[in-house]
């Protein structure tokens, strides 16, 4: 059953009526840039074939309704007059404040009967977060026929995860959410927020494979990356790192703290291979592709520290199988999750069995695998 099917059918269970409509957000992976989109420097993701679907109608007071399938089938009601913090239950505060953050623009939105349901792995570094509040902010545009265009739902989508989740998170989860374009990845400068699309070849498929080291990022050591970043920024006298060059890190590299020196050069140098990926990308140059796929993880590993020897590990059996004709590399957040991959279509049989046989029995753990391919964001082409 799709997602839409599934959510129209508990919607018309729990509400009596038929939805007026199923609005979708889709997952996201990155190819390449990781902890650099809250630097302000590049990322490359696309919006993928999984993501969070809602079935809705709208109702004509302020009442919002919901019934989450995904999460035991729990059930919340709250006014767009009164939205508070939900600490019982963390998934109620996704919607309560995106519609905070939408209501700042548009504070005459009514009230909607919501289902909600998602295909996103919880936690593995595909942002079911950005995912679920792209798809709320969809749902209540289209409901309520606003002109709300896909970079302005991406900083919505964004303050809501900040200011009301309490995850520091950057602009691309929700941009690629939003404004990602079929058969593309999707090359983003989070300091202006412009956007270039780089073809993702029809001989490669995109890999993903969930370690199931599960991680928390709200309660990770992501924030305080983002401050040791800021702090070196700070340092320079610059916005963000965006502003500082390799080699005027270079000249700090005796009197900054290890750390915080690591730190800084993953970001400086991850924005760089970012970029170099749009163009080996554009030139099929999938033997470049990969070396950069495979210098960034080393990075994450060494210099963010955000890698576990799981992740190190799948990325170890995958470029055993793929060579110089593809890549790999952790995605995400770290601390667990998701490794990304870029293969030839004819070795996704081979790095499938690969992983199969070895990861399991070296870890103790069974990964998860699907095959991914690029899809339109929820305002793409409106």
């Amino acid at each position: 059953m799709t997602m839409t099917a599934k959510a129209t059918a508990a919607f018309i269970e729990q509400f009596k009526t038929t939805p007026q409509g199923v609005f979708h957000g889709p997952g996201r992976v990155n190819l390449i840039g990781d902890h650099t989109d809250y630097n302000e420097g590049f990322v490359l993701p696309a919006a993928i074939n999984f993501g969070t679907s809602i079935a809705a109608n709208k109702r004509d007071d302020r009442t919002i309704n919901v019934l989450a399938l995904d999460c035991n089938n729990e059930t919340a009601s709250f006014s767009l007059d009164d939205i508070q913090f939900d600490q019982n239950k963390m998934w109620v505060n996704y919607i309560a404040g995106t519609l905070l953050a939408l209501m700042e623009k548009f504070p005459h939105i009514v009230g909607a009967d919501l289902v909600v349901t998602g295909n996103v792995p919880q936690g593995a570094g595909l942002s079911s977060s950005a995912s679920f509040e792209i798809a709320v902010l969809k749902t209540f545009a289209q409901l309520n026929e606003l002109p709300l265009d896909g970079v302005t739902a991406a900083l919505m989508g964004q303050k809501a995860e900040n200011e009301f989740v309490g995850c520091n998170c950057g602009i691309m989860d929700q941009l690629v959410s939003a404004m990602g374009t079929e058969g593309n990845a999707m090359l983003l400068d989070c300091r202006d927020l412009s956007i270039s699309h780089a073809p993702i070849p029809d001989d490669m498929a995109v890999i993903i494979v969930n370690s199931n080291v599960k991680r928390g990022l709200v309660d990770s050591e992501y924030n305080t990356r983002r401050a040791q970043c800021e702090e070196v920024a700070a340092i320079f006298n610059a916005k963000s790192l965006r502003e500082v060059t390799l080699a005027q890190l270079m000249t700090k590299q005796d009197t900054l703290p290890d750390a915080l020196f690591r730190r800084a050069r993953h970001v400086i140098t991850e924005s760089a291979r970012t970029e170099k990926a749009l163009t080996a990308l554009t030139a099929h140059d999938m033997a470049q592709m990969g070396q950069l796929m495979v210098e960034s993880h080393q990075s994450l590993k060494d210099d963010f520290e955000v890698t576990v020897p799981q992740l190190d590990y799948l990325v170890e059996i995958i470029m055993a199988v793929l060579g110089d004709q593809g890549g790999a590399r952790m995605t995400g957040g770290g601390f667990g999750g998701c490794v990304v991959a870029l293969a030839p279509q004819h070795l996704v049989a081979k790095v499938k069995q690969a992983i199969a046989d070895q990861y399991h029995a070296h870890t103790g753990i069974k990964e998860d695998i699907w095959v991914c391919v690029a899809k339109n964001g929820a305002f793409a082409n409106r």
